[in-house]
């Protein structure tokens, strides 16, 4: 019954911001979603095979869900939802059935706009069930301008960027960087090799939601990098004195201008970082941390946090590349954000 009340009352404040109602599918094509969208969902999906021999999966995700509604025609561009999503876990105890209340802005026409439309909305649901909040933000977008301005070889910087949702990973590469080793020769061979095979298959067919012809791009520059780099230590010296920045958004103009003189990069090097500081609008004291949000593959901008005594009560983030990796023609700009009503 408490659940319900403050489903309730988080609807309302929802409705009241301009949100309209979409419930998407439960259940979805599973080959269509890692074909799409890569292997990232496979492990965690709950999939079952139909009588026909169709592969389908509870829905793993409310705002893959939405976005695959929204392709349909089946929603507006100003959603929200209220459902479960169906995910395995690693974590000992967790259910695998996750109860989901958001929001969506499908087709954002104003980045720094809707970004603050979100969170406000979000934050002013929150603050009718919790007084004491804490809003920590980051945004990815901003590590990607600093590493397409560091001076190093193509290769490394789509690796980078490609592998920055898995800090483990990510550290191990920065490792390798350091010490100027670049990947051994056999796998570098193997690119080659498979670049070669690829030039040979239908160009427009779609891997992950790609064209073979975008992946060759990417390929072509990858091949044609040097193994070998000699400012290694260098540039990760630059990248971890980014992501220790952890500050007020009070400062962040300031730190951001500071770092990068320290480094002699361009002072616009962080120009589209307008949304972060438009967040002052909030009247709410934001934390922001340039190591966050680093644990969701499809955030492409800024990432938020909301909690309360320690809790995540509320999490979102702007996803511009996920729709065109689930079917649309180009990028459509997206952001949106769940709550967790069980920490409420």
């Amino acid at each position: 019954m408490k659940s319900k009340k403050l489903s309730e009352t988080i609807i309302k404040t929802f409705k009241s911001n301009g949100f309209v109602l979409s419930e998407p599918d439960v259940l979805l094509d599973s080959d269509y979603i890692i074909e799409r969208s890569g292997e990232k969902f496979r492990s965690s999906m709950l999939s079952f095979e139909r009588e026909d021999g169709k592969m389908m999966c509870l829905r793993p995700d409310l705002t893959v869900a939405s976005c695959i509604s929204f392709l349909k025609k089946k929603s507006s561009s100003k959603i929200y939802y209220s459902g479960q999503a169906y995910r395995r876990t690693n974590k000992k105890g967790s259910s695998f059935i996750n109860e989901q209340l958001g929001i969506e802005i499908l087709g954002s026409k104003n980045q720094i706009q809707d970004d603050l439309k979100v969170i406000s909305t979000i934050l002013s649901s929150t603050k009718k069930i919790k007084r004491k909040i804490l809003i920590k933000v980051g945004d990815v977008s901003l590590f990607k301008s600093l590493i397409n301005a560091l001076d190093m070889p193509e290769r490394w910087k789509l690796r980078l960027i490609r592998h920055f949702w898995r800090p483990n990973y990510f550290e191990e590469l920065l490792a390798r960087l350091e010490k100027n080793s670049d990947i051994d020769a056999v796998t570098f061979d193997s690119d080659k090799k498979r670049f070669n095979e690829m030039k040979k298959l239908n160009q427009d067919k779609l891997v992950a939601g790609r064209s073979i012809s975008e992946i060759l791009k990417r390929f072509d520059k990858k091949i044609k990098d040097p193994r070998s780099f000699t400012d290694g230590k260098k540039i990760v010296k630059i990248i971890t004195s980014f992501l220790k920045i952890n500050c007020k958004l009070s400062e962040l103009d300031e730190r951001l201008l500071d770092f990068a003189k320290k480094n002699n990069l361009k002072k616009n090097i962080f120009k589209d970082f307008k949304s972060i500081l438009n967040l002052k609008k909030l009247n709410q004291d934001v934390n922001f941390i340039a190591n966050f949000g680093r644990d969701v593959e499809y955030y492409t901008g800024i990432v938020f946090e909301v909690l309360s005594e320690k809790k995540e009560i509320a999490r979102g983030g702007r996803y511009d590349d996920l729709l065109k990796s689930l079917g649309a023609k180009k990028n459509i700009p997206a952001v949106g954000a769940a709550i967790n009503l069980k920490n409420l």
